[in-house]
């Protein structure tokens, strides 16, 4: 029995096909106007948003520089805007929102979203949703 050695491509792998770029979010926590029942309407809660964008590579980087790659930043102004626009009756509502906004980014391939209520429930850490979006 021979051993055939496998045939390699002379492009490095990086190079012979693009792959996904995960550029995430964690734990942003902001005050909101959110929620359907009065006393949610008088005064701001806490939040936890998390984002997790499944970005389009086109290869490997060419150079260590900003320009190169999606940057973080603006998904976080983003975020702050929205919550700071004024008060949203639902966390389904902010997390399609957010969604809507990181999509419209050409490079973003898909996203998910969570939405977190910090302090609805004494017992329990957070309550919220979670979604996913991909581009159609």
């Amino acid at each position: 029995m021979s051993i055939v050695p496998a045939t390699r491509s002379s492009a490095p792998p990086s190079v012979a096909r693009a792959g996904v770029r995960h550029l995430f979010v964690r734990d942003l926590v902001l005050a909101a106007s959110i929620g359907v029942y009065e006393h949610e309407h008088r005064r701001p809660q806490r939040i936890r948003i998390n984002m997790d964008l499944a970005i389009e590579e086109t290869g490997p980087l060419s150079e260590d520089s900003i320009e190169a790659v999606v940057s973080y930043e603006p998904f976080v102004l983003v975020a702050r805007d929205i919550v700071a626009a004024g008060h949203i009756q639902l966390v389904e509502t902010l997390a399609e929102r957010l969604a809507e906004e990181c999509l419209s980014d050409r490079r973003v391939l898909s996203v998910r979203i969570r939405v977190e209520k910090l302090d609805v429930f004494p017992d329990a850490a957070a309550v919220g949703v979670e979604i996913e979006r991909i581009r159609r």
